[in-house]
């Protein structure tokens, strides 16, 4: 399965592959982009409280990484 198919059935069903949301960020396979986009799939799909708070957690750190690669390739 090519790195491109396997992304986008993760998008479909980030439960099916991952465990925990936690597992996403541990995941070597995709850049940071790619797992803020896993992440959002996962919080459309979460309907319990905890796991929602648990995601956007981890959107916020992904975000804030994202963010502070592009400070330091602007400068």
């Amino acid at each position: 399965m090519s790195k491109k198919k396997l992304f986008e059935d993760i998008k479909q069903n980030p439960t099916r592959i991952y465990r925990a949301p936690g597992d996403v960020l541990r995941d070597r396979r995709f850049a940071d982009n790619e797992r803020l986009q896993i992440l959002e799939a996962w919080r459309e799909a979460v309907t319990g409280s905890t796991d929602l708070a648990e995601i956007e957690s981890m959107i916020l750190e992904v975000e804030a990484r994202l963010y502070a690669h592009d400070n330091q390739a602007a400068q």
